[in-house]
């Protein structure tokens, strides 16, 4: 086969789009000009096998042989309606669909599928069309629903993302949370090689920790505090801790959650007593997710307590602060911690 002739046939393969299909056709190029099985096979990054195996199809069945065998199939059952359908599918639970069990399987997944009208697939097929549509398989989230309006609720929301974006140096605006520290870790999920199992030796016997923080979103920066109880002394403590951090601010804007010690009456005392120079802005109920703070506890977590190794409170409390502190030193670190994990 003379050059020309090879060129075309390389051609002819790529027109075809299949990177499969292409390198078979390049293989048949490659021995046509004079080039050993060897030297094919490392200049495309095959085996010697697979050269053999092009060879001999091509030499059974000429240029017909070397398209995509898959062709004479049938139709592609992943289709555009499939994918389609399926998204719609994993929008809802088994139950929305009459069936006794809570979660998904590929297994019922398939079968609820085949019920919708759409070709049968295996599991393994399913398994293909679910990472298609980027599906995962996560843990969902529990919540509560908020028990305002929702036109009460957005409006509220509104108003307290108006009142952060207008804070300044005389009217700092934080966001105001507590986290409780375990002993016993949280366990999360870790990266493992097959066929084994990461063990966490836990203390047993619990104990607690409780932190106070408020986020600065303007300045990035969090004070913070802790206590061994989690009542009205630890809120207290830390509106001390703002006001030290804020000596020249006219009035501090906090906004927090509607948690009982926020509006005990040890607080409000606390609160009469500083002349306005701090005020208390309450989310709605049940709105953790609009609560800032809430991401910097979730890094806490992922970095320091979860799946923890510390023998003692004490250790881990050493680490809780550390990672603090490092949070305001450089808040991008709890990025690039998050991202490493």
């Amino acid at each position: 086969m003379d050059r020309a002739a090879r060129r075309r046939l390389i051609a002819k393969g790529r027109v075809g789009r299949d990177p499969a299909t292409f390198t078979r056709f390049q293989i048949i190029a490659g021995l046509a000009a004079g080039r050993s099985h060897r030297e094919v096979a490392d200049q495309l990054a095959v085996s010697a096998s697979v050269v053999s195996n092009v060879k001999r199809r091509y030499l059974d069945g000429g240029l017909a042989a070397l398209a995509d065998g898959r062709r004479l199939n049938g139709p592609r059952k992943l289709t555009p309606a499939f994918l389609a359908r399926l998204r719609e599918v994993l929008a809802h639970t088994p139950e929305d669909f009459g069936w006794q069990r809570p979660t998904w399987t590929r297994e019922l997944l398939a079968i609820e599928m085949g019920r919708q009208g759409c070709v049968m697939v295996s599991v393994c097929v399913l398994g293909r069309a679910l990472r298609r549509i980027g599906a995962r398989l996560g843990r969902p989230k529990p919540i509560v629903r908020c028990p305002w309006p929702s036109a009460r609720r957005k409006r509220r929301l509104r108003e307290l993302k108006r009142l952060a974006a207008s804070a300044t140096d005389a009217e700092p605006v934080l966001y105001v949370d507590e986290i409780d520290i375990h002993l016993n870790p949280k366990i999360g999920r870790d990266w493992m090689l097959r066929g084994t199992q990461r063990l966490i030796m836990t203390p047993g016997k619990n104990e607690k920790f409780y932190v106070a923080g408020a986020l600065d979103v303007r300045r990035r920066r969090v004070v913070f505090t802790g206590e061994e109880r989690k009542n009205s002394s630890l809120f207290v403590a830390l509106l001390d801790r703002v006001l030290a951090e804020y000596p020249r601010a006219r009035t501090i804007h906090l906004i927090l959650d509607n948690y009982i010690i926020h509006k005990s009456n040890v607080a409000m005392r606390a609160l009469d007593a500083l002349d306005g120079r701090i005020r208390l802005h309450f989310l709605p109920p049940y709105c953790p997710d609009a609560n800032r703070i809430e991401r910097l506890w979730q890094d806490l977590h992922a970095n320091v307590t979860r799946n923890h190794r510390c023998a003692t409170l004490d250790e881990l409390l050493v680490r809780v602060r550390a990672f603090l502190r490092a949070y305001n030193n450089d808040p991008a670190i709890c990025s690039l911690l998050r991202e490493a994990a």
